[in-house]
């Protein structure tokens, strides 16, 4: 970037830059005419601000000025006397040069750049000559000016710049496309805006339909660009892939077909068309008579889209473009239908600005979005008092709007009112069944009231603020059974219809038609009535806040159902009881009173089984059919028409398990304990989680059959690719080679098995070419990969097989011809034993000959040769080869040859020919005399001077092919060892494995490139790494390992391949510094860095311009400028087909940034920009302007720039109504106000940390011909789903336990979740949404802040409310990143936990479990957010057995009930169904299907040795305390909300030890509190418990509970680097102690001050209601019942325990919080001027203390295990303390003494738990091998591979490596 440019402000960046990027063009031309530029550029910046109130104004002027005053003295006049002339001079000379002469030599990017200076120049003309201009200029003034705003520098499609004609514009589609838009002559025309500058021109510029359309609504000119080129495209595509042959097309008439319009107007509008019927109103996309149908549908078409393209945030409201179409499409007919005039007024008045349509329109909804997200403080308030995206959005299902709202929308409008507090507004969460029942009562008088009044308070009801609509997200975990209602309801029935018969004498499932036990379980009934009650009132009260927004007739139904409800509440138990008492009658009443209740459950049912029946009833708009669905669901407008072997034999499996295993064998024993009701408790719990763990088993077996018969893993290593190899051909042609009609074997070989092998052969080099360029390959492994190309096939009668395959058959056949001594059958037959030892002679034998003959120049020379091949060949046809050759002397030839190729491909140098002649002659000698016995005559010389090969042709070696011959002689030569490990890179063999694999696996017929499906790529940025920096790569850690040294270590062979590639031996670590250009990117590429990513998609590009090429049948008949001209057309076609836009959020502050980093991210970005032309860059410009009233305003705008020759080419720039991102989360509005510059009919949006491969961008055409299909008979897929490869940096066992687990996420999981079980979403993965579908339907993810903060599953979410289709695919992968360091993979799943957190509360989840049908809903729960609720009611089993073993062992039950022998053998029952929970915590559920994948991908016994080692390393660790993050924050995220977006940590390289206070910070309150709350647990019971210890299953239950704390407590330890080092320890210990003890907590942050991170876990309790905060406190108050129960059984206490002890007890714990602040204030006042006397008073009190003590133990009775014991006693009633402060933060702050007290408790705390922890890390820590074997479980397989982990954690000290 241009110095000038550097400092140019952004306020004046728009005005002030083109022109100075005009002074740097012209300098060299004209230097004084730089200079008037510069000085028209310092007049445009007073002009703009005048007084410099911008930031940075000030200083450019004075820098430009300081550069005027230099330039004035120093340039000079070339052309005339005075400025004004010499200016007029160059403008009119820069004219005619550049604009009328020879343009048509230029290209458009010429043009458009000339035009651009020309416009410059004549602004300069007209500032530098004001009065002096001159009429002679007025032509190419009025041409600029008129063709100005047609002349951007184009995206994809040159439309308005003159110059040659590109091929992208010779494609007969998009000519078409263009003349049909071009189609305006039946019109009429809009009348001339007195303020627009169109007024001096004499009209309008229209010269299409979006000119048109531009008029007429006011739309920006960019976004009518923009969406033209869109529409172009569309309508291109669609032709070419639903239209004529490839023949047809090429015609020069072509035309668009009718039935393209018609296809797009179907899918644009669907979404219109579906809300028109569904409020009942008739659509407006009407054609007025004597109009072609074409023209009215464009400009429909067109219309949709410029609203869209300005929509900004209002883009996530689809229903709200919907209403805005509707009422512009009635405008539209109106003025198109009236034929009685030729002009119209405008709707839209633009008033001299191009914005009226956003300013009219968009951007009063945009200040509404605005003012809720300041009321929501961006997601940190209650969702209940705020209206997001989907609140807004859905005020549009309702006819109300039309009457509220009106059109033009009226500003005092209900949905515009400033949303304001009100004294009601509470948060319902946490209320309890009395407060609903009062909620519920309170809204019927209201229905009453409202509707009684609806007229005559309407202009009240009319000012007040739309509430929230249809929903509201409440936190509270009552939404998961009002979502799932239906799975709770069965489990429940289900489980007391099992107590009920396992209650009889039998206990046996025929009891239940025993009478008495048949009416106990009509009993069900009574309960189903209890919970369908609760039910209706959950929907009452939980949608409190949005009754307003309701209609009367859903009010009317949620009032009826509930008082049905209430009503068979009150009539079943009533009845019920009746019977009991033995009245028959009775009891026949309450038999029909069930079958009355049960008959719209029957009617459900009956909907089920006739599934079309019910989606057709379900998608119906008909009155009628609403009238009767009325009462079974609520009108909504999505979530209309949403298998089930597994799930039956999944229920009965668990309901089996359930009854025989936990529920009968406990019967006897809870009849022992009943009073004590704990092992109820405990087993209901158990009950209602372990559905996860069969939904784990099934979905596992399923999941691994499913995958085995779609073909995954029917070639798992390299020896099964060899043995395959000779299919892959034919099955890449059968599955990626488009049909050309008639195709016919181009080179005619009888084996038939080079079937397509020219395109074959195209894609597989590019493949092992690719690999190469990547540094996976040495240059020797891609020379044995590469398969030639069919010409170089021609010269040989077999097919020539890769290398790889070949190696190491030469050298076996010429042993077998040295052995073989008897006949020619025997050697054929042996030869012929390996078919590929077969093919490496014949090939072998008729190369040798072609290289001879390429060398021989005499005639002479080559009758020779043809003597020796034709007894060679005649030896052959009689058989008698062995009896006439000497075949033992062939190893000699052999050598001799290699020696020969080995020279040819030398350079070339001046000995070269003389050598070559000498090997030559020689083994000319050794055939003829050595090995033919009969030849010893073929060489004898005519005469002296005319030797036999004494001349030769060397004009050959310089041929490409010619030289690949040799190197492929060359290896088959000299290849002695079998190449059964080539490629020896892991990565390089997996990408090999998996795409041979896919060949295999079911994939529709690939198109040709041009009938193939348009796509577009689409990638967030906000501030990650683009490019690697010098400095970035050897700055060092604290180990002294830089990242450099850190990539050689991890990747040596990828480093070695690099070096040889760029053919480079560095001598030293200074000489790598001279080619950091090169290493920069290499390193670059190894990590999560937009380089790689950018470099992965682009591969799309060229997979497509390959096969392009591919797709001409006879491009090997074509002459060199034929195939150029092909070449052309590729890239005009790829141009079309593909676009990649990076949505870089910040770029345009990186680019005035003066921060070293923000710039150098920006260079980068610039570079790649200039690196891959077709790359497009969407940011969100910010630029100051000034007021009307000279206030600075920001303005801000959506801005799309592409690479230029130096610097970036803005193409368009769209006004925005506000900051976008301040709206919704920061990713999908990034996403959002990009995604208008997409293109195509598919979109893949791909992150950050995403890869991609040119092998499998080579799928991409067969993966999006799956958009045409309907997979499993359900309409078409609405979202495609791929598979993922986990790349992960380095070789630590994190990253392997993480990868692992990905991997059978995106494999199996997908697999089940999409085939069998319908319910998959998006995950965030690289899916393939069908674009158009989605942009009309709220785009690919939802943005609103908190409750979508797991953006991409909403998308997911919402295409199947909207009757979508969401598929997966297996054939193609892409790659993925992800963090691997301890505290990076806890941030993720914490954000993951966080996120399904926020799902369970969302409207969507309560549609899905709602409007599924029963099995479907049970598919929504397992694989959503049933999987964290099982997973904390796990841990939660866990409190309450050990709290249930405490309260009987400390009651004495424990010792009276269970002491007995029998009463061992019922309990036993009950630990099998506790032990369930032991799946969980072990992390057995992730490693199943890991097992499955595992071995259907590599063999089950790689799957036992990986499984078996992941566990040595400590993986049931890691996935234990994974356990913990999970629950911790999915629950925490229900009760008190706080989501955010974690950091992504990690995107880099880890080797990264964390500090003990760092790792104490994260992981305090999630996982170390309560390891140490069930360490206090399990030593109590182990003290106090008396009961049977004996069982194994008891031990294991034990054992776990062990485990689980230990996995809390000191995993973060064990998986952290260097952790057992004594310095690191000592390091650790000194800034754990430096941040406690630092106090100054207020202004810094939490990693530096102990009282900053304490306050901030106090946040979320601060922002939680009352009723949560109240359950806080009943919580806290478990830490109780340890406190009395140690005091009661203290030896002091006995035999008392009465009332005296507790209080004594409380009095002592009272006391110790007095001292605790007296210490706290004697430090204040006493702790500088008094410091002695603070001490003897200290040490005074510990010896009354310890006098205290000493007088108890000698007369009290005190001992040891008393004062242990009570220790603990005591910790936990002041943690109990401690924890009612901490929830009554809000009230004790105000009295700022006690909020001392609570701190200082809290900072003693975390004192003593930080010592408990680092006290058994500091004793292992001077354990001598402790390190060591730490480092081997942290990096086995780094370790395995041989990589010298070692010396990375040693660091890089005394390291010689370049020796």
């Amino acid at each position: 970037m241009d110095e000038d440019e550097e400092l140019v402000p952004p306020s004046l960046r728009q005005h002030v830059v083109p022109i100075l990027r005009t002074a740097m063009e012209i300098e060299e031309e004209n230097p004084r005419v730089a200079f008037l530029c510069r000085f028209t550029a310092f007049e445009k910046a007073m002009k703009v601000d005048p007084n410099s109130s911008g930031r940075g104004v000030r200083q450019f002027k004075t820098y430009l000025l300081h550069r005027l005053e230099m330039d004035e003295q120093e340039t000079m006049r070339k052309l005339a006397a005075t400025d004004a002339k010499e200016i007029q001079r160059f403008f009119e000379q820069y004219c005619e040069k550049n604009l009328w002469v020879d343009i048509k030599t230029k290209s458009q990017e010429e043009m458009a750049s000339c035009y651009e200076i020309a416009s410059v120049l004549h602004d300069v003309l007209k500032t530098v000559t004001p009065e002096k201009y001159h009429a002679e200029f007025d032509m190419y003034a009025k041409g600029i000016e008129r063709d100005k705003p047609f002349l951007f520098n184009y995206n994809i499609l040159p439309l308005n710049i003159p110059g040659t004609t590109q091929p992208v514009m010779e494609i007969p589609e998009i000519k078409a496309a263009v003349k049909l838009l071009c189609s305006i002559d039946n019109l009429p025309k809009p009348r001339i805006d007195p303020t627009s500058a169109d007024e001096e021109m004499g009209g309008p510029v229209v010269r299409d339909l979006f000119d048109w359309l531009w008029r007429t609504f006011g739309f920006q000119k960019s976004n009518v660009e923009n969406q033209k080129e869109h529409l172009i495209l569309l309508l291109a595509n669609i032709d070419m892939r639903k239209g004529s042959s490839r023949h047809q097309s090429e015609t020069q008439n072509h035309e668009i077909r009718g039935d393209t319009v018609t296809y797009l107007m179907r899918k644009i509008f669907q979404n219109y068309i579906s809300w028109c019927q569904y409020l009942q109103l008739e659509s407006n996309i009407k054609i007025p008579r004597g109009f072609s149908i074409q023209q009215p549908e464009l400009l429909y078409v067109g219309l949709y889209l410029l609203i869209w393209g300005e929509a900004s945030n209002v883009r996530f409201m689809p229903e709200c473009l919907c209403y805005i179409f509707h009422h512009m499409a009635r405008d539209l007919y109106a003025i198109i239908s009236n034929r009685r005039e030729d002009s119209f007024d405008p709707p839209f008045i633009q008033n001299g600005h191009d914005d009226a349509f956003l300013q009219l329109i968009i951007q009063p909804i945009f200040t509404v979005m605005q003012k809720e997200a300041a009321i929501s403080k961006y997601g940190t308030t209650s969702h209940s008092k705020w209206r997001n995206y989907d609140d807004l959005n859905e005020y549009f299902w309702s006819k109300k709007c039309f009457k509220q709202l009106g059109w033009p929308m009226d500003p005092t409008s209900e949905f515009f009112v400033i949303p304001t507090k009100s004294k009601n507004d509470r948060e319902i969460s946490g209320y309890g069944l009395p407060m609903m029942l009062l909620h519920a009562g309170y809204l019927i008088a209201l229905i009453a009231i409202r509707w009684a009044t609806k007229e005559e308070h309407d202009h009240v009801v009319r000012r007040q603020r739309i509430p929230k609509t249809n929903f509201v997200e409440l936190r509270t975990f009552l939404l998961l059974f009002r979502s799932f209602d239906r799975m709770w309801t069965f489990l429940i029935l289900a489980f007391q219809a099992m107590v009920i018969i396992a209650w009889s004498p039998s206990r046996s499932l025929s009891a239940m038609f025993e009478p008495t036990i048949f009416r106990g379980v009509m009993t069900i009934f009574v309960t189903d009535a209890f919970l369908n009650f609760l039910q209706a009132m959950l929907e009452i009260v939980l949608k409190w806040k949005a009754w307003r927004s309701l209609e009367y007739s859903q009010m009317i139904r949620y009032v009826l159902k509930f008082a049905s409800a209430l009503a068979w509440l009150m009539i079943l138990p009533t009845m019920y009881l009746s019977s009991w008492i033995g009245n028959m009658p009775t009891e026949s009443i309450y038999n029909f009173a069930v079958a009355l209740y049960i008959f719209p459950y029957i009617l459900s049912a009956l909907f089920f089984i006739f599934l079309p029946f019910r989606r057709a009833l379900e998608l119906s708009n008909s009155c009628i059919v609403r009238f009767f669905l009325w009462w079974t669901q609520p009108k909504l407008y999505v979530a209309r028409g949403m298998y089930a072997l597994f799930w039956i034999l999944l229920l009965i499996c668990k309901l089996a398990f359930s009854f025989y295993v936990e529920i009968s064998p406990l019967v006897g024993y809870t009849r022992k304990i009943m009073f004590s009701e704990w092992g109820s408790y405990e087993h209901a719990m158990v009950y209602f989680m372990d559905i996860q763990i069969w939904y784990a088993i099934f979905s596992t077996i399923c999941g691994g059959m499913s995958g085995a018969f779609s073909g995954v893993g029917e070639i798992r290593n390299l020896e099964m690719l060899r043995s395959r190899f000779e299919a892959i051909p034919r099955a890449f042609g059968k599955n990626l080679v488009p049909r050309h009609g008639s195709q016919s074997n181009r080179n005619g070989h009888e084996d038939g098995k080079n079937f397509h092998i020219e395109e074959f052969s195209d894609i597989w080099n590019a493949f092992i070419i690719s690999l190469r360029e990547e540094d996976l390959l040495s240059n020797r492994e891609r020379n044995l990969l590469i398969v030639p190309s069919s010409m170089a096939m021609g010269e040989t009668t077999v097919f020539q097989w890769p290398p790889f395959l070949l190696a190491n058959k030469i050298p076996f056949a010429l042993g077998i011809a040295k052995s073989v001594k008897a006949n020619d059958e025997e050697l054929r037959k042996r030869i012929k034993e390996d078919p590929y030892t077969y093919y490496a002679v014949i090939e072998c034998y008729e190369t040798m000959f072609n290289i001879l003959y390429g060398l021989i120049d005499e005639p002479n020379d080559k009758k020779v040769v043809d003597q020796i091949r034709g007894g060679i060949e005649d030896s052959i046809r009689r058989q008698s080869l062995v009896k006439e050759f000497q075949l033992d002397e062939l190893p000699q030839l052999s050598a001799m040859f290699d020696k020969l190729i080995g020279l040819l491909l030398e350079h070339y140098h001046a000995d070269m020919k003389r050598q070559i002649i000498t090997l030559l002659q020689d083994i000319m000698e050794i055939i003829t005399q050595d090995i033919m016995k009969n030849g010893q005559g073929i060489l004898k010389d005519e005469n002296i001077f005319n030797q036999h090969f004494a001349n030769i042709n060397l004009d050959s070696v310089k041929s490409r092919s010619w030289r690949d011959k040799c190197v492929r002689l060359q290896l088959l030569l000299e290849t002695k060892e079998s190449a059964t490990y080539v490629p020896m890179n892991l990565e390089a063999q997996r990408r090999i494995i998996f795409f041979a694999n896919s060949l295999f696996m079911k994939m529709p017929k690939a198109p040709q490139v041009r009938s193939m499906m348009s796509f577009s790529v689409l990638t967030p940025y906000f501030e990650e790494e683009v490019l690697l920096s010098p400095d970035d790569l050897y700055t060092r850690n604290e180990h002294g390992v830089s990242i450099i040294f850190y990539l050689r270590e991890i990747y040596p062979d990828e480093w070695k391949n690099f070096l040889e590639r760029i053919n480079f031996k560095p001598k030293d670590e200074d000489a790598l510094k001279d080619r950091m250009s090169e290493i920069c990117p290499w390193a670059s590429y190894r990590a999560q860095t937009l380089f790689r990513t950018v470099r992965g998609m682009m591969y799309y590009r060229k997979a497509l311009e390959i096969q392009c090429l591919q797709d001409k049948a006879d491009l090997d008949q074509l002459d060199r400028k034929e195939i150029a001209e092909s070449s052309r057309e590729a890239i005009a076609i790829a141009d079309i087909k593909f676009t990649y836009v990076v949505t870089c959020q910040v770029y345009g502050m990186q680019k005035v940034s003066k921060d070293a980093r923000d710039k150098s991210s920006y260079l980068n970005i610039l570079n790649l920009m200039i690196m891959y032309p077709s790359l497009r860059v969407a940011y969100i410009d910010e630029v100051e302007v000034m007021t009307a009233d000279g206030m600075k305003e920001k303005t801000y705008y959506s801005v799309l720039v592409k690479g230029g020759i130096r610097y970036d080419e803005e193409i368009y720039r769209i006004k925005l109504p506000g900051k976008p991102t301040d709206i919704g989360e920061a990713k999908p509005e990034n996403q959002n106000h990009a995604i208008i510059f997409t293109r195509g009919e598919a979109l893949q949006p791909i992150d950050m940390n995403q890869d991609n491969y040119l092998e499998e961008a080579s799928k991409m055409r067969n993966l999006l011909e799956e958009f045409e299909g309907k997979k499993n008979g359900k309409s078409k897929p609405t979202i495609l789903g791929l598979r993922e490869h986990i790349f992960n940096l380095g070789g630590s066992s994190l990253a392997w336990f993480m990868s692992n687990q990905e991997i059978s996420f995106v494999t199996i999981g997908q697999r089940v979740l999409a085939n069998l079980l319908k319910v998959r979403f998006h995950y965030g993965h690289s899916d393939i949404f069908d674009r158009i579908f989605h942009i009309t339907r709220g785009g690919i993810s939802k943005a609103s802040k908190t409750i979508n903060l797991s953006e991409g599953i909403f998308s997911g979410f919402n295409s199947i409310l909207r009757e979508g289709n969401v598929t997966h695919y297996e054939y193609m992968q892409a790659g993925k990143g992800h963090d691997i360091g301890m505290n990076q993979i806890s941030s993720l799943e914490s954000k993951v936990a966080i996120g399904n957190g926020e799902q369970t509360l969302s409207r969507d989840i309560y549609r899905l479990g709602q409007r599924f049908d029963f099995y479907r809903m049970l598919s929504v729960y397992c694989t959503t957010v049933g999987f964290y609720f099982s997973s904390m009611v796990a841990v939660l089993a866990v409190y309450v057995f050990l709290y249930g073993r405490l309260y009987l062992a400390m009651k004495g039950l424990e010792t009276s009930s269970l002491l007995n022998q029998p009463t061992h053998r019922n309990v036993k029952p009950l630990e099998t169904a506790l032990a369930s929970q032991c799946v969980f915590q072990l992390g057995l559920l992730l490693l199943l299907p890991m097992f499955m994948e595992i071995g259907l991908e590599n063999g089950l016994s790689t799957a036992l040795g990986e499984v078996v080692i992941m566990h040595l390393q400590l993986a049931s660790m890691f996935f234990t305390f994974q356990l913990g993050t999970k629950i911790h924050y999915y629950s925490r995220t229900i009760l008190h909300g706080g989501a955010k977006h974690r950091p992504a940590l990690g995107r880099v390289f880890v080797v990264y030890h964390a500090k003990f206070a760092e790792n104490y910070r994260m992981f305090s309150r999630s996982h170390f509190v309560k390891g140490l709350e069930l360490l206090m647990l399990l030593v109590l019971n182990q003290v106090y418990g008396s009961s049977y210890r004996m069982s194994n299953l008891h031990l294991f239950l034990t054992y776990c509970i062990w485990f689980l704390v230990a996995s809390w407590l000191f995993a973060p330890f064990i998986f952290n680097p260097s952790c057992f080092e004594w310095q690191t320890i000592v390091d650790d210990w000194t800034d754990w102690r430096v941040w406690m003890e630092n106090r100054e907590g207020i202004g810094m942050s939490v990693d530096q001050s102990w009282e900053a991170w304490w306050s901030s876990e106090q946040e979320h309790l601060r922002k939680s209601s009352v009723h949560i905060r109240l359950l806080e406190i009943i919580l806290s108050l478990r830490f109780l019942i340890h406190h009395c129960s140690i005091v009661c059984y203290l030896n002091i206490a006995h035999p008392s325990e009465g009332i005296l002890v507790y209080a004594l007890s409380w009095l002592l714990v009272l006391l110790v919080l007095v001292v605790l602040k007296m210490d706290f204030i004697g430090q204040q006042i006493f702790g500088k001027d008094l410091q002695l006397m603070f001490r003897i008073l200290k040490a005074l009190g510990f010896l009354v203390s310890v006098f205290v003590v000493a007088v108890l133990f000698v007369i009290g009775n005190l001992t040891i295990s008393d004062v242990i014991v009570g220790i603990i006693g005591f910790m936990a009633a002041g943690w109990c303390i401690l924890l009612i402060g901490q929830a009554s933060s809000p009230l004790l702050k105000k009295k700022t003494m006690l909020w001392d007290t609570i701190m200082e408790l809290g900072r003693v705390y975390d004192n003593m738990m930080g010592f408990i922890l680092f006290f058994p890390i500091a004793v292992l820590s001077r354990v001598p091998f402790m390190s060591e074997l730490q480092a081997r479980l942290l990096f086995n397989r780094a370790f395995s591979q041989g990589l010298q982990m070692s010396r990375i954690l040693a660091g890089q000290k005394d390291i010689e490596e370049f020796e």
